[in-house]
């Protein structure tokens, strides 16, 4: 059997090319570039946008290895300077919020903090508890019960959890978290934590955010500061 000659798709018979085209071919290659700049620049821009914003003096900070999309084999290899100031700026559904990061009373934990956060980590997880008191987000399974495939050990206990301080959670019994995280929009009820949860930081800015928030919102990204 032998095979038809596919013939190669002809131009309408009323297809002109312009004169002005005819005569320099370049003005008909710059206009297919502007308009396939048009076309591929938002996606561009875009793609740069979802790109982490990491300060320079972060830049050597990597993850344990990485086992899947939220798990890791352990523990986030020190990087940050405990001499340094560290601000986190967490950009939510329900607005912005800015903390101040305590280094030098919990390395570990900010540390390990700080590497998911520019990593990506928390974007796109939802505060998955929201009670008169606190909220909390940092759990990839988004029912408490998720995390990143390891535990921290705990640093000094904090003596107070007023109204904008941040804590990693951990269940009864159990170990501290490595991801999950909470924030108290009030003091902590009673006579405060039965355990060590360990306090690694403070709301400086946007605590109506966080007191406004639903189970609903989530995380969308989550900048570093260093000074």
């Amino acid at each position: 059997m032998t095979k038809a000659k596919v013939r190669a798709a002809e131009p309408p018979d009323d297809f002109e090319v312009p004169e002005e085209w005819r005569r320099r071919p370049w003005t008909a290659l710059a206009i297919v570039g502007v308009v396939l700049l048009v076309m591929l620049g938002p996606g561009l821009a875009f793609n740069k946008g979802l790109q982490p914003n990491v300060p320079s003096a972060l830049a050597k900070c990597t993850t344990s290895t990485q086992l899947g999309p939220h798990a890791y084999s352990g523990l986030q290899p020190m990087c940050i300077n405990t001499a340094k100031h560290y601000q986190a700026t967490i950009v939510t559904s329900a607005g912005t919020v800015v903390v101040a990061l305590n280094a030098s009373a919990a390395p570990v934990t900010v540390n390990n903090f700080v590497v998911l956060a520019i990593n990506g980590f928390y974007n796109g997880l939802t505060f998955w508890r929201v009670e008169s008191w606190v909220v909390q987000t940092g759990d990839p399974d988004g029912n408490g019960r998720g995390g990143p495939g390891y535990t921290l050990p705990e640093e000094p206990a904090v003596a107070s959890w007023p109204v904008g301080s941040l804590g990693m959670a951990r269940p009864p019994g159990g170990a501290i978290s490595g991801s999950q995280f909470f924030i108290t929009t009030q003091t902590w009820p009673g006579t405060g934590p039965q355990g060590i949860y360990n306090g690694f930081g403070t709301v400086t800015s946007g605590i109506d955010k966080v007191q406004g928030m639903t189970s609903s919102d989530r995380v969308s990204s989550i900048t570093i500061k260093v000074s």
